[in-house]
């Protein structure tokens, strides 16, 4: 069973930072919803399957309740709502490949699915709801967004292949950005460090509607299929459920999205390679959200925004920075005290970035800005983004 060895603090959550469009942080507690479609006639293979998972779910940390209920006026659409103690023992759980292995026995009655993620911000009042010291955390106030959804996928190559799959990944056609009345694609960027390769999208309306639509594009299926012999995990794009396992393993979620509420015309994007060493990845990536938060509040520091995306170990920065890379390290790196550069190097893994420990330990800004910088394959933004 998966634990969440590295839990965020249970202290009650601070007011949010305006700054913060986006955070999993800031320990208030979790709804999920997710929406289903079950295939006609499968009604009862699927409660059936619900029923296993959920025997299953129930000893998660952090789970703390979960609802089943079925359309009353179409019996092949159904609802789960589940109830977290916070957003990380969820992302831990749904993140995991035990996970994967779970909800396997569900795609065979499920004809599609949609999950929706939500911070509670009010409820209202009795006898269920506890109050003083045991009143459930609620998310202090409403974050205020900029209507742009941030997501990336990762995966590895076969090593010795890195330059072949630079030179194939650079040299698409973008795809079409109108996907349809309300959903647009933004901006795309492709960063690879050794052989790990990260895309990380941005869409302005329906996240899923945007990739269903960039799978469908010609100019994109076909490097799909250039990059396939050389990826390290094997997958059949004309067989659905292969492709499905690839982008659900694949999938490197944002957990927080900081501004510094300023434009310039000189900002240049960059990604930031952070492996955590095993069962730290959430730590790893908390750490470097507060330290963003501190960072945004600086009108003279360079990042004028950082987005933190993190799966299991694998935790990354794409921040827009101005000026030189190397003029500040400590803030591009998400350390606005070179002194917490001990605290982020306990919680690298030293083997995955290619040092050895002692050299990481002894890192000085400079040096880790040097390890964990990604190399720029691609940065492509939609006209009149």
């Amino acid at each position: 069973m998966t634990t969440t060895s590295d839990r965020v603090s249970k202290a009650p959550a601070q007011q949010a930072s305006q700054r913060v469009s986006q955070s999993v942080f800031d320990g208030s507690r979790l709804r999920v919803v997710l929406l289903v479609d079950v295939y006609d006639g499968a009604q009862q293979q699927f409660l059936e399957a619900y029923e296993s998972l959920c025997s299953q779910v129930a000893s998660v940390p952090g789970h703390v309740s979960d609802q089943l209920c079925q359309s009353i006026e179409n019996p092949s659409q159904w609802l789960i709502t589940s109830e977290w103690e916070s957003a990380p023992p969820f992302l831990t759980w749904v993140n995991s490949e035990e996970h994967v292995e779970m909800v396997q026995p569900l795609h065979s009655c499920v004809r599609d699915t949609r999950s929706l993620r939500f911070h509670i911000v009010r409820e209202t009042g009795g006898p269920a709801v506890p109050t003083g010291p045991e009143k459930r955390r609620l998310q202090a106030a409403p974050r205020i967004g900029d209507g742009v959804i941030r997501h990336a996928l990762t995966f590895t190559v076969k090593p010795g292949s890195e330059a072949t799959v630079a030179e194939i990944l650079a040299g698409y056609t973008s795809p079409e950005p109108r996907v349809d009345d309300t959903t647009r694609l933004i901006r795309t960027s492709l960063f690879m460090h050794g052989n790990r390769v990260v895309r990380a999208i941005e869409v302005r309306g329906d996240l899923l509607a945007a990739l269903r639509h960039v799978a469908r594009q010609p100019e994109v299926r076909a490097v799909e299929e250039a990059i396939n012999p050389y990826l390290e995990q094997d997958r059949d794009l004309d067989d659905p459920e292969s492709a499905r396992l690839f982008f659900t393993r694949a999938a490197l979620p944002a957990v927080h999205h900081v501004t510094a509420g300023q434009e310039s015309p000189e900002a240049v994007r960059h990604a930031l390679y952070y492996p955590a060493r095993e069962g730290c990845g959430m730590r790893l990536a908390e750490l470097l959200a507060r330290q963003d938060e501190a960072a945004a509040d600086d009108p003279r520091g360079p990042v004028l925004r950082s987005t933190i995306f993190q799966r299991d170990d694998v935790v990354m920065r794409l921040v827009d920075v101005r000026g030189p890379l190397d003029s500040d390290p400590g803030p591009v790196l998400g350390l606005t005290d070179h002194g917490r550069a001990a605290e982020l190097t306990a919680l690298l893994d030293a083997e995955a970035l290619g040092v050895d420990g002692p050299a990481l330990r002894d890192s000085t800004p400079a040096h880790l800005l040097a390890v964990s910088r990604m190399d720029l394959v691609t940065d492509r933004r939609a006209p009149d983004a």
